[in-house]
């Protein structure tokens, strides 16, 4: 007897679609059919009207855990992610206590987080400025990859030169690990904060300022040119402007091993919208202009953004008040874990009336290659986990505070309306998310590691 049969949706894989049913046994996909056959199964779900897709992998979020739980933690976190359609979270080693930068803070993040999340995780390690000497360690703990910040950052993660990357792409390389970076220059950033603030500048208006396109784009060249040379991968994390995407697909047509992501928020938001509406919108690359929204998209369409992750960087009410708070102290970061599947859906097979399959390639296949969860994850063929979303395309949403089950209920996409949302989610053949409640247990969710 099967464990559960998922009956008459539409398959939504990268490259095809058809109606069909998938069937799953010990956790995993063991046949799929696209003829009408009775099976026996322990649980039944009737997709009729629907589509299902491959669960998503998110993988930029910060769900703080352990350390800074007041913000989010793996339980809340979690349960938005289940809600959002996303099935693997792929954590990030800062705004952590310690921050995740050897195997030891490894096991122990493991073992303090393994009865909490109802959806599968991964960690990325991370990549300081005294941990070189940690890499192969994190590596054999099974770290998806390192993360590291050529930009300001914040808490007590520091700030790494080219010389510790290039020291790390020595190592990174033989181990076939990929090392994302946050690229913005550090010292552009640096120098204009100090002379806004030296000019009592502290309008919303004055945060691009101290921001500038150039500080992306000099950072990223700088990743690009040290991938060449050493043949090592990398990932460029959020990126938020045409021109830098110009650069990352100009280095992967001349064979730099080279990968990247985006966010929904540079997808759906502009400058505008923080200058008008508030800090809520603030966040690291800052939003751009309207033209370099939608230009951006032009480069997810041709296949140079690889990825679309959340980049969730939850904070308190508290730390996004503008009475308490100056625009250069309130906290820089978008809550997002649970809404990207939605208004990506929403944004691409609604208002842009592309092909889903565009939606499998961004938000499963690609983050489950370039991270090596590959076949395992991100895909539904035969022998891979069973990951799977069943979304209604035809159900209208509004995003609102009492919708989103993150520990503090504050978004930059509170308001928007679409249609196209997640009414299942299944982690390994564990419904863990149905009909706008989490059905599944805390614990559900297991640590994966990269397979290499």
């Amino acid at each position: 007897m099967l464990d559960l049969f998922i009956k008459g949706g539409k398959i939504i894989e990268n490259d095809y679609i058809f109606k069909g049913s998938i069937a799953v046994k010990s956790g995993k996909i063991v046949g799929i059919t696209n003829t009408d056959i009775k099976i026996d199964a322990a649980n039944v779900i009737d997709a009729s009207g629907k589509m299902i897709f491959p669960g998503a992998i998110d993988c930029h979020a910060h769900l703080n855990d352990p350390g800074f739980e007041w913000r989010e933690d793996f339980i809340h976190g979690s349960e938005a992610a289940a809600a959002g359609g996303v099935t693997t979270i792929i954590d990030m080693p800062l705004q952590n206590e310690p921050a995740l930068t050897s195997s030891k803070i490894f096991l122990d993040k493991q073992n303090k987080i393994m009865h909490k999340s109802v959806v599968d995780y991964a960690f990325w390690g991370g990549l300081v400025d005294n941990n070189v000497q940690n890499i192969e360690e994190l590596y054999k703990s099974g770290a998806i990859g390192l993360k590291a910040f050529l930009g300001p950052v914040s808490s007590d993660y520091s700030t790494i030169n080219m010389g510790i990357a290039r020291q790390a792409l020595e190592i990174t390389t033989p181990l076939g690990m990929v090392i994302g970076f946050h690229c913005e220059d550090y010292s552009i950033i640096k120098s204009y904060e100090t002379k806004l603030k030296k000019e009592n500048k502290f309008a919303r208006s004055d945060y691009f300022q101290s921001r500038p396109v150039i500080a992306e784009l000099l950072a990223v060249k700088n990743v690009i040119e040290m991938a060449r040379e050493s043949g090592g991968k990398v990932h460029i994390c959020h990126v938020s402007h045409p021109e830098v995407a110009k650069e990352i697909k100009k280095a992967k047509n001349q064979g730099v091993n080279v990968t990247s992501e985006t966010c929904p928020h540079y997808l759906v938001f502009t400058d505008n919208d923080m200058v008008e509406n508030g800090a809520i919108f603030k966040c690291a690359p800052p939003l751009r202009s309207y033209k370099d929204k939608e230009e951006l998209w032009d480069y997810v369409m041709d296949g140079t953004i690889n990825c679309i992750a959340s980049d969730h960087s939850p904070c308190t009410i508290e730390e996004k008040s503008e009475d308490k708070h100056n625009i250069w102290e309130i906290w820089g970061g978008i809550s997002g874990i649970q809404t990207t599947f939605q208004v990506m859906f929403n944004k691409v097979v609604n208002e842009k009336g592309l092909s889903p399959t565009i939606l499998t390639k961004l938000l499963s296949n690609e983050p489950a290659k370039i991270f090596d969860l590959y076949p395992r994850k991100g895909n539904l063929n035969i022998g891979s986990d069973a990951d799977i979303v069943i979304v209604d395309p035809r159900r209208k949403w509004k995003i609102t505070s009492e919708s989103l089950f993150y520990k503090n209920k504050i978004s930059a996409f509170i308001g928007l309306q679409g249609k196209g949302i997640p009414v299942t989610t299944i982690v390994r053949g564990n419904i863990v998310y149905d009909d706008g409640k989490i059905v599944g247990k805390h614990g559900t969710g297991c640590l994966v590691k990269a397979i290499r």
